[in-house]
């Protein structure tokens, strides 16, 4: 197990300080808990073999399992994938930003660093999320927060007690989350496809699909 010098950072009252530590342990490989627009994500570089391979190990993960991957916006996404048709890259600008991942071929160039074919990406409307992708230029991972096939924690608390002796930071806000994870949907052909239904009700992205 990697030594950590585990830190606390309240979004509230350090908002620029916590972009940039958490900046900071992103391009060093580290890993952080930070909040979402659902629960609280254990993330970090999906580029970093180092940060992937951690974040697997602290969860005990399959690591043949994908992360949610987040971006800032439409165009950034662009860079990762290559959308099934130009109709579905306008669904998405309907949906997002929202608690919604969604399934997305990988371009080659992608494919090739991460060897996968497909990923999941959300384009979150959280400030600190958005402020902190922006800032480094790249997707960050969002997992739960949890030991693989236990429930996800979102309770600082409980957070800091199971978590503080294997990851960097834990990033945190007074405002309290909604405590259900993202929908997730397959759009890597011709309809989305439900995999799992969360904060936004599947009948309700179907009826923005056309």
């Amino acid at each position: 197990m990697e030594v950590v010098n585990f830190k606390k950072y309240n979004i509230d009252e350090q908002f620029e300080k916590s972009i940039e530590a958490a900046s900071e342990l992103f391009s060093a490989g580290k890993i952080f808990v930070y909040p979402t627009d659902t629960i609280y994500g254990m993330g970090g570089n999906p580029f970093d073999k180092r940060a992937v391979k951690r974040i697997n190990e602290i969860k005990g993960r399959d690591v043949k399992k994908q992360f949610i991957w987040l971006v800032p916006g439409i165009d950034p996404l662009l860079v990762y994938t290559d959308v099934y048709r130009k109709s579905h890259l306008d669904y998405l600008k309907t949906v997002y930003p929202a608690p919604v991942t969604v399934v997305l071929k990988l371009n080659r160039k992608t494919e090739e660093l991460v060897g996968s074919k497909s990923a999941a990406f959300r384009i979150p409307g959280n400030p600190f999320c958005s402020e902190l992708l922006n800032a480094v230029g790249q997707p960050l991972i969002s997992t739960s927060v949890n030991r693989s096939g236990k429930n996800a924690l979102n309770d600082l608390t409980e957070i800091e007690r199971e978590f503080s002796k294997e990851v960097d930071a834990l990033f945190y806000t007074n405002t309290e989350n909604i405590p259900l994870a993202s929908t997730i949907i397959d759009l890597q052909s011709e309809k989305p496809a439900l995999i799992r239904e969360g904060t936004v009700k599947f009948v309700d992205l179907l009826a923005k699909f056309s």
